[in-house]
């Protein structure tokens, strides 16, 4: 009875670990049919020939402005792994930064689960340039913690500035709304504080942060939402090439999107981000401009940081097997 009672008590955690590693692919696979499903309801109102049609009409000059946005953002997000870097101490150089920046995030944007995806290529470059495993981890975090900054400073002055459009998205009241953006702006302020005045090592449950000094968390706080400024500034772009749109609307259907699309983990956020910001600003020439947004900002980067991650990875075991 023993030797029962043991044998179930050694298969209950095999099993436990089991469902787990099944849980996460099954979550994804579950977000990308919805995602799919999402994007088929939405684009169904609109003809195969209106959406080519609006996308041969957008001028070449706000598709080179739509470019130069997306390049400036992927530069800023060089800079989220550049500042991670001096956060744990780090002194390699910026162009080391750069390279396992624009990898990790092209390939991770479009992969999907990007903590995930781009976490494990970062680790890929950064553990073969001697950064220890938890300092990366440590890089992985602080990088997070910078797109959340860049999403709750953006996210609260474009609720403040547009509270009816989100008021249109979600179904809660203009006040709700307001009160939801000074509340992002409060959960910033709240983070510079805390890196401005605690020494000590805060610990939440299990987990412990170490706040970074003050110019760091300036610097996020500044760099974060300029990163996304310039992702909305992409969008806005592709679109105005279209339809007669305001940059602030759709800074706040982007911002609005993002954050579903992250919760989602669908890979570039596919249908998710094309869903909200159609409900928010519908029409077939915007489907259009967003069709020409997911090319330049997810697309090209992904086409030039493939094959640049490959010859990374060659001319790095090569150089590993020269020492």
């Amino acid at each position: 009875m023993a030797h029962v009672s043991a044998s179930l008590d050694e298969s209950a955690p095999r099993a436990r670990a089991g469902w787990k590693r099944w849980l996460a692919p099954a979550i994804g696979v579950a977000a990308v049919a919805l995602a799919a499903l999402l994007l088929h309801r939405t684009l169904s109102q609109y003809s195969v020939a209106e959406i080519l049609a609006s996308l041969t009409e957008i001028p070449s000059g706000r598709i080179a402005l739509a470019g130069l946005c997306a390049a400036a953002s992927y530069l800023c997000l060089t800079g989220f792994d550049f500042l991670a870097l001096r956060y744990v101490g780090s002194t390699l150089p910026y162009r080391r930064a750069a390279l396992a920046s624009f990898c990790s995030l092209s390939l991770g944007h479009n992969i999907g689960f990007a903590a995930l995806s781009s976490g494990a290529i970062r680790y890929r470059f950064y553990s073969r340039w001697g950064v220890s495993g938890a300092n990366v981890a440590k890089i992985i975090l602080f990088c997070g913690l910078t797109v959340g900054l860049g999403l709750a400073t953006l996210g609260g002055v474009a609720l403040l500035l547009r509270p009816d459009l989100a008021a249109k998205m979600t179904g809660l009241a203009e006040g709700a709304i307001v009160v939801l953006g000074l509340a992002c702006l409060a959960a910033v302020a709240g983070y510079v504080a805390l890196a401005a005045f605690v020494r000590k090592r805060l610990r939440i449950r299990k987990w412990t942060l170490e706040m970074p000094p003050l110019q760091l968390a300036l610097a996020q706080i500044a760099i974060g939402p300029i990163n996304f400024a310039f992702v909305a500034g992409c969008l806005y772009h592709a679109i105005a090439g279209l339809s007669e749109v305001a940059y602030i609307p759709v800074a706040t259907a982007y911002v609005m999107a993002n954050v579903t699309a992250l919760i989602s983990h669908v890979p570039g956020g596919l249908g998710v981000i094309e869903t909200v910001v159609l409900y928010l600003l519908p029409g077939a020439q915007v489907v259009g401009g967003l069709v020409a947004f997911r090319v330049i900002y997810f697309l090209v980067p992904l086409a030039i940081g493939a094959p640049l991650f490959g010859v990374s990875e060659l001319v790095l075991k090569k150089a590993k097997r020269g020492t």
